[in-house]
């Protein structure tokens, strides 16, 4: 009998109907040519990643746990890779009262969005989302039934009139939201970084209208100029605030580790479901990681991937002012860290369109629009200066550039 596509369809659940494939994914096939200096992935440069250290950890790992590294593991996480992460947070920060019930070890942050989903969200509840945000956020929110309410980011983070009039007006009708996300660091896609004040404000709504506040922070330790800023999570005295962690950028995104901190009835309801999901994040992973942060090797990784961040970021913003047309109005962001910088152009130049121009001129950015959680806006593009090297940054936007000014002209 040959396969029936009515009938297939018939038995698939709501959720998987309503999903769609990422627009992302599908305009990144056209740039696989080699010829293509592409921007638009959001990935670390493959120098920072610390092949020859981890030689010696996983052969000298394996001699000494390699019945552990190699079987299940607890879902909760490795106890040694926890205590280190643990200590190594309440170190850098204000929060000193951590222990392992406040902690969950998870297969990167994006398993840990789709588990916060998975915990919250029932079909067609509101949760608020920054305009524009992570589209892997939005994807695991939207894949349990969410509804995303966008709230506009400004140069210090999102726009607190606006969210506050946004909230007046659900909770007025008798509704209300399961939480807000944000990723108050150098945000994905747009770069910019919420100010303390703003922070505090955040907090502060959150307990006015009780909902609970997620934190992904993958980008927060790469920062390149200004002074550091507390996290979400050391400002609220609630416990209302969960914080998702990742090695992705910070060390190697191919161990797929992250982590959760957050109250431990919180952790105690992600931990059930986690063992629904995959038992256990990879052992073998964590116990070479573990061992990689006991030997101090972290945090002159972490510097070194600074360094040569701050170098591409400031040779692209430098490129910009070199290459675009001037007084057409174009406006881009200037991250202060992170590994992406946000691009507008005037309202009625629509980027979905102007992206197959680009890719004609073998050159390519993520279209603006795909990161919306409601009322899209078509203007913008997000660029990536982490993964390409030096001269293809400068060629790739000098290419860029001759797009725009024709466009433009």
């Amino acid at each position: 009998m040959s396969f029936n596509d009515e009938m297939f369809e018939s038995h698939i659940s709501i959720a998987s109907s309503t999903m769609k494939r990422s627009v992302i994914r599908e305009l990144l096939k056209l740039v696989e040519k080699p010829e293509i200096i592409s921007f638009a992935g959001g990935l670390p440069a493959p120098t920072t990643f610390p092949v020859d250290e981890l030689k010696d950890i996983v052969t000298t790992s394996l001699s000494k746990y390699g019945n552990i590294m190699l079987q299940y593991g607890s879902t909760e996480g490795d106890s040694r890779l926890k205590r280190l992460l643990l200590k190594r947070f309440m170190d850098k920060t204000s929060v000193k009262n951590l222990n392992e019930n406040n902690i969950l070890v998870v297969s990167a942050s994006q398993q840990a969005l789709d588990m916060v989903g998975k915990l919250f969200i029932d079909r067609d509840d509101l949760i608020m989302v920054e305009n524009p945000s992570y589209l892997g956020g939005l994807s695991a929110f939207r894949a349990y039934g969410a509804k995303m309410i966008g709230v506009d980011l400004e140069d210090d983070g999102i726009n607190i009139e606006q969210f506050e009039e946004k909230l007046n007006k659900i909770y007025n009708s008798g509704k209300k939201i399961k939480f807000f996300y944000t990723i108050p660091d150098f945000q994905n896609p747009a770069g910019v970084c919420t100010s303390l004040e703003k922070r505090r404000k955040i907090i502060e709504i959150a307990d006015k209208y009780d909902f609970m506040i997620i934190e992904d922070a993958p980008y927060k330790e790469l920062r390149y100029e200004k002074e550091d800023l507390p996290y979400l999570y050391e400002l609220d005295p609630s416990g209302r605030v969960i914080g998702l962690f990742t090695f992705s950028k910070i060390y190697c995104p191919g161990l797929r580790l992250g982590w959760i901190i957050a109250h431990p009835k919180v952790i105690d309801k992600l931990v059930i479901i986690k063992q629904a999901v995959d038992l256990c994040t990879a052992p073998f992973n964590q116990i070479i990681t573990a061992e990689y942060m006991e030997r101090g090797l972290l945090e002159g990784r972490i510097q070194k991937n600074i360094e040569l961040y701050r170098k591409r970021k400031n040779l692209m913003l430098n490129a910009f002012e070199k290459y675009f047309p001037n007084g057409k109005g174009i406006k881009w962001t200037k991250p202060e860290g992170g590994l992406f910088l946000w691009v507008s152009l005037p309202e009625n130049i629509n980027t979905e369109e102007l992206f197959f121009d680009v890719i004609k001129n073998n050159v390519a950015y993520v279209i603006g629009s795909a990161f919306y959680g409601d009322e899209p806006k078509y203007n913008s593009f997000r660029m990536n200066f982490s993964y390409p090297t030096e001269d293809k940054i400068e060629e790739g936007v000098k290419r860029l550039g001759e797009v725009l000014k024709k466009k433009l002209s």
